[in-house]
């Protein structure tokens, strides 16, 4: 027997819980790096621009299909055309969250690590040692990435409306004092100038470097959670009636908003310090507790509220990867989401252990990469802008204009037509160059 589709309680719960998944470590750590070392202010405004002619059609577009099958990420294409072989979209995104989450849940453990590590005083010392032994153990990280991923379990366990939707509604504005209260007093530390001019000060001769267009419009994806299946599956627990253009437009601003602060919060401490904004991805475990350490008896504070901020950001995106495979393994076993949430959060832990052990601890390797970023550039590259890819062309090519305009909400709007326009030609040939270069360099 087909079991009843849960809803949200409430629009603002949807809302929060999509912005949920889209802030998370894509905000804070990767955010940084990429507009670290993608020339500040040249990549915010490619960036932005991205974010605007890629993300939000593609994001619309997700919701529409969503909210109109009422279905999980495979029988959503299967039920609106079940002919075609759309659902390999579908598919696809649901292998993406799968897979994202396996390493997803090691980075949580680290941040988790580094939480209670704070707690009990901070990390002195050579942060990179510390951080080299932690990770090169065959215990420590597997053991706080099977906490991190207990939680996640936990909370998609209970339900849509009392676990995710409740969840979000509690961490979210936690999520945004702790980042508004960072920023601040990170540009009291005396490198704000310096940050302001690197951020939104452009220097244009960046701008002719084509890598640059390729990591904003990655950035863009990935933070958005597009071609995961996770806007789509999110939607679908959505009313009929629902509005989709306001809510996409809410949580765009809001997580571009995060994304900006979150750049105030570390970009003024590395130049009052004297450290490069390129650092790459080990920035927030290496370079930031070097900061919070010179600052004192408040450096532990600091970087407690850091990494507690970093682990919610993380745990929001986690529920949200998780919630895609366990919506679609349980229309497909047929079995309750208590049973499916247990087994497919199992799955998923022990392959991340598998990530967590070619960090160090053993030489686990793909293609001559570790296991983690094998599994990283797989998915970023090609799954991603892949299962977007398709999605797009499903609903510009496939559904008639009227219908676009009707289940997109854009219909009777004075820019109905340029979002079919945009969602039609533009978003496929910019999402076709992401995977095509995507492909060589990985």
């Amino acid at each position: 027997m087909e079991q009843k589709r849960e809803q949200w309680g409430s629009r603002w719960g949807f809302i929060l819980a999509t912005l949920g998944s889209a802030v998370g470590l894509g905000n804070i750590w990767r955010f940084s790096y990429a507009m670290g070392s993608g020339g500040g202010s040249a990549f915010l405004i490619i960036y932005l621009i991205s974010v605007l002619l890629l993300g939000f059609p593609v994001m619309l577009i997700e919701f529409s299909i969503g909210r109109r099958s009422q279905a999980d990420a495979v029988q959503a294409f299967k039920k609106l055309s079940p002919d075609k072989p759309w659902y390999i979209a579908g598919g696809l995104g649901v292998l993406a969250a799968f897979l994202i989450l396996s390493f997803y849940g090691v980075i949580g453990g680290w941040s988790l690590r580094y939480t209670m590590e704070y707690i009990t005083g901070g990390i002195s010392g050579d942060s990179s040692e510390f951080f080299s032994n932690f990770i090169g153990s065959t215990f420590q990280p597997v053991l706080w990435q099977f906490i991190f991923m207990a939680l996640t379990i936990g909370i998609v366990f209970i339900g849509v409306q009392k676990g995710i939707e409740l969840t979000s509604k509690w961490m979210m504005p936690i999520l945004s004092l702790m980042v508004i209260g960072l920023a601040i007093y990170s540009m009291t530390l005396g490198g704000t100038v310096e940050a302001l001019n690197f951020m939104f000060r452009p220097e244009w001769a960046a701008f002719a470097d084509p890598n640059i267009y390729l990591t904003a419009m990655g950035q863009a994806f990935f933070t958005l959670s597009l071609g995961m299946g996770i806007m789509l599956t999110y939607s679908s627990y959505l009313k009929p009636d629902e509005r989709l253009t306001s809510s996409a437009a809410i949580i765009i601003v809001l997580d571009t908003a995060f994304a900006i602060i979150s750049g105030l919060i570390i970009f003024p401490a590395l130049f009052a310090f004297g450290l490069d904004p390129a650092e790459g991805a080990g920035l927030v475990f290496v370079v930031l507790p070097v900061i919070f350490e010179a600052l004192g008896g408040i450096g532990t504070i600091v970087g407690l509220i850091f990494f507690i901020l970093f682990t919610l950001a993380a745990l929001s995106s986690a529920i949200s990867l998780l919630e895609v495979s366990v919506a679609y393994f349980m229309r497909r076993l047929n079995m309750s989401r208590k049973v499916v949430t247990l087994l497919v959060g199992l799955v998923i832990s022990l392959l991340g252990v598998l990530s967590s052990l070619s960090q160090g601890a053993m030489e686990i390797t793909l293609f001559g990469d570790s296991f983690l970023d094998f599994i990283d550039g797989f998915t970023g590259n090609i799954l991603l802008p892949l299962s977007a890819l398709i999605t797009v062309l499903f609903v510009t090519w496939s559904w008639k204009k009227e219908d676009i305009l009707k289940h997109t909400d854009t219909e009777g709007t004075a820019w109905g037509e340029t979002f079919i326009f945009v969602s039609k030609y533009i978003a496929p040939a910019a999402i076709l160059v992401v995977l095509i270069i995507g492909i060589i360099n990985w």
